[in-house]
């Protein structure tokens, strides 16, 4: 399973931006896709996830009400549209996807990760 995330970039406090992540490869056994974010000196944390089948939608307090995770079964994709974007929400975002029913708060789940994308909230 390959996983492509796209749509980071630089946004004034407030803006928005929508991150996109496409798994291919052997999506069969999907049974979460999530985002986390890393910000300079600290661990990576829990942003948001989507459970494939049922569809169940999980947040960090943190995000919640400002962003929204979405996901299109069809094409494997998951979204993250973030509004009213913070300097603190400044990070890495990945996705990742996990294929065990499993907790999906923990990056324990998630056995696959896609490459990061750069959010830069400038205040």
């Amino acid at each position: 399973v390959q996983l492509q995330a796209s749509g980071g970039g630089l946004v004034q406090a407030g803006g928005s931006l929508r991150l996109s992540c496409a798994a291919s490869g052997r999506t069969f056994s999907v049974y979460v896709m999530g985002w986390f974010r890393q910000a300079p000196g600290k661990e990576r944390e829990f942003v948001a996830a989507a459970s494939w089948d049922p569809t169940y939608t999980y947040y960090a307090d943190s995000v919640k009400g400002r962003f929204t995770i979405s996901r299109d079964y069809a094409k494997n994709m998951v979204y993250l549209q973030m509004n009213s974007l913070q300097p603190e929400d400044t990070a890495v975002y990945s996705c990742a996807l996990g294929t065990f029913r499993a907790p999906v708060r923990a990056q324990e789940t998630y056995r696959y990760w896609g490459q990061g994308t750069q959010v830069t909230v400038s205040s």
